[in-house]
């Protein structure tokens, strides 16, 4: 898919540098491209690289764009007539576009293994059961000062309080189906406590504290409107559940129809102010107390967090969990589940240092290039176990141990595990840097394999991670992969060897040197 943005002044679904020479020659890609929604549009609309619709059309689809989403290419017939436009482009795009259909299945006369596929299959039980596998393991712990995971018996009352504690929109996201049911964070909990049989024992509270993002919940009311509520529930609750952040509206598309306040980028990584004002409100009525504080973060993106890590006990970060989100979330709460998720992103501490927003330069940029601590760093999750890498052993291709790579050899690390807590989920990564290569000055370390396993309380396993031969070789300025410096370091964990991450989750991954093969 080609993107909305020009590069090297070009509309990206306009530019033949990108989609034939890059895309198809050097890279070798020989499937069809479609534009982003409305992005040939863009062009005369607003690129004002064309003046009319045809032009628009005639550029994209001679550039390769084969597919349009949005009605541009009506005009391509037009444009044909008129000489605008010549038949072996028109070809060329019908020929990869049928081919893809083609290699589906679903051409006429054809039949495909997902024709068979029943709709009684959609939000099927089973299917039901995997989205809250899919939420529970994508949930990551970020922070647990031992508030997690709850004992029901020292639970009294339990006060769910925010904006998304009980939202279905903060369970979705942006582009998604509509599901038979939702389990919303307090339903999950109430859902949990009930079936249980703990409804005897554990008052539920429950308090939406603040609007999403608008000073009041109320039009005609007052600012902050919801916020007695929520502290009043928290001066009850020796346990409290603060379920905050974004939803599709706020993180959608930019300009998004069925967003009053805008959609799009974000100015900065701040909750929005009412939710800000939220959390002081009940750090306010908890810090210097025995309460317990659970902070939910649902979102799509870096938030900044430093508030929570600051004030609260536990820190959640459950993206946008999916139809069974709060079912998934009280199995984590309660011990039935141990988190594993990992970030997939990283958490910066504030916007400084981070290059202005037109700058495509990755100086500054993601785990890879960042030189200042994050707040939370890539690959960061903690569980309720204590899974420790006790010692790594690479493996050539034959089986044999090997304290070399390159020669275009793929390898396989040996990696042994124990557990020394409970029973758990857990991700071991394999981060990698060529110590003297000229192209990695600038490099930190980058993720060149995972594997997600489990683990029973006490329980060693050893585990086979493959790394590519791909792994060893280093881009220069040109993008080309080379072969580049003589030493590798592979650092295996559970998270990666940053100074941040090794203090968060008080441990360190196992550095292992290989030095490259003569024969490279």
């Amino acid at each position: 898919m080609g993107a909305y943005n020009r590069l090297y002044g070009e509309p990206c679904c306009g530019s033949k540098k990108l989609l034939t020479d890059l895309l198809r020659t050097k890279w070798g890609f020989d499937g069809y491209v479609t534009s982003d929604c409305w992005a040939v549009q863009d062009f005369h609309q607003s690129h004002h690289v064309t003046k009319t619709p045809e032009e628009s059309a005639v550029l994209a689809l001679e550039a390769g764009c084969d597919i349009n989403c949005g009605c541009t290419y009506q005009s391509l017939l037009t444009a044909y007539r008129q000489g605008m436009l010549r038949e072996e482009f028109l070809t060329k795009s019908c020929v990869r576009a049928f081919t893809t259909r083609y290699l589906l299945g679903i051409m006429p006369g054809q039949s495909s293994e997902y024709d068979s596929v029943p709709l009684t299959e959609v939000d099927s039980s089973q299917n039901r059961r995997l989205a809250k596998r899919t939420a529970e393991e994508g949930i990551v712990l970020l922070k647990n000062d031992g508030v997690l995971p709850l004992d029901p018996k020292s639970v009294h009352t339990l006060a769910i309080i925010g904006p998304n504690a009980d939202s279905r929109h903060a369970l979705d996201g942006n582009y998604h189906g509509t599901a038979s049911r939702y389990e919303t964070i307090s339903e999950g909990i109430q859902d949990y406590v009930r079936d249980h049989g703990l409804e005897e024992k554990i008052r539920i509270l429950y308090a939406q504290g603040c609007s999403l993002v608008t000073p009041s919940e109320e039009p005609l009311a007052r600012k902050d409107d919801r916020l007695s509520e929520a502290r009043a529930a928290a001066e009850l609750a020796d346990t409290i559940v603060l379920a905050v952040g974004l939803n599709e509206f706020l993180e959608g598309e930019e300009m998004d129809q069925s967003n009053g306040v805008g959609s799009g980028d974000k100015d900065d990584l701040l909750l929005p102010g009412p939710q800000r004002r939220l959390l002081q409100a009940i750090a306010d009525v908890t810090d210097g107390t025995k309460k317990r504080v659970i902070l939910c973060l649902m979102a799509g993106s870096d938030i900044d967090l430093s508030f929570a890590e600051a004030h609260f006990g536990a820190v959640l970060d459950l993206w946008y969990p999916g139809e069974e989100g709060g079912a998934a979330l009280a199995d984590i709460l309660f011990g039935e589940v141990s988190p594993s998720g990992k970030l997939p992103v990283t958490f910066y501490q504030d916007l400084e240092g981070l290059p202005a927003f037109t700058d495509y330069s990755m100086a500054g940029r993601t785990y890879k290039y960042t030189k200042r601590p994050a707040q939370y760093p890539f690959g960061f999750g903690l569980t309720y176990g204590d899974v420790a890498v006790t010692g790594v052993t690479a493996l050539d291709p034959e089986g044999e141990k090997t304290e070399t790579f390159g020669a275009g050899k793929d390898l396989i690390l040996q990696v042994d595990t124990e557990n020394r807590g409970e029973k758990t989920g857990d991700v071991i990564e394999v981060y990698l840097r060529i110590t003297d290569a000229a192209d990695q000055k600038d490099l930190n370390w980058s993720l060149v394999g995972f594997l997600k396993a489990f683990w029973e309380a006490g329980e060693r396993k050893t585990l086979r991670i493959p790394i590519p031969a791909s792994a060893f070789l280093t881009v220069n300025e040109e993008g080309e992969r080379v072969p580049e410096g003589t030493v590798a370091e592979l650092h295996v964990g559970t998270s990666q060897p940053d100074a941040v991450s090794i203090r968060k989750a008080g441990k360190c991954p196992v550095c292992l040197a290989l030095r490259r093969d003569r024969t490279s």
